[in-house]
């Protein structure tokens, strides 16, 4: 991959989806009620707030990975004092944009750096938006389908939901 196809990629491509990805991860963050954190669908998977942390802290690291040339293996990067879904959201909304104006500023040769992945595969940096994006979607999806049973509202991801229409029938009523 040449530098100039990169650049090309990120922005061009990557940039655009990625902006509106994280204002539904944010929605679906925020959407986990502040006394039904430790929810879990079963005693092997994780709390829902412990998912939180996840989405919030990965989504983040996977960009620092891009801008800074390494990922970083280092626990979350949250503060510990930052423990409702709808604090952790904030966190996540103010460093990720952080971390976006970032990324529309970072060179080509930046984003063809070879970075390695936990000693399991090298890929140029600017591979790691989409991998990091991917990884947010699925543990959103997994997120999203423990709210009804929490008995919060899901929003909409990528098409209205049924709480959403809801609301907006009620709303037009």
């Amino acid at each position: 991959m040449t530098a100039e196809q990169a650049v090309y990629l990120l922005q061009d491509v990557y940039l655009g989806t990625l902006k509106n990805e994280s204002r539904i991860t944010k929605k679906v963050l925020e959407a986990v009620p502040p006394n039904k954190g430790e929810y879990k669908p079963d005693p092997n998977s994780r709390s829902a707030n412990e998912l939180v942390r996840h989405i919030a802290a990965a989504e983040n690291r996977f960009l620092e990975t891009v801008i800074n040339g390494v990922f970083d293996t280092n626990p979350s990067l949250i503060p510990e004092n930052v423990k409702t879904a709808q604090e952790i959201a904030a966190w996540y909304e103010e460093r990720f944009a952080r971390n976006f104006e970032a990324l529309t500023k970072i060179s080509g040769e930046q984003l063809t750096k070879m970075v390695d992945f936990r000693g399991m595969f090298q890929r140029p940096a600017v591979s790691f938006v989409m991998l990091g994006l991917h990884h947010t979607i699925h543990h959103r999806g997994q997120l999203s389908s423990y709210l009804r049973c929490m008995g919060a509202k899901v929003p909409s991801i990528y098409g209205e939901s049924y709480d959403d229409a809801q609301a907006r029938k009620v709303a037009q009523a």
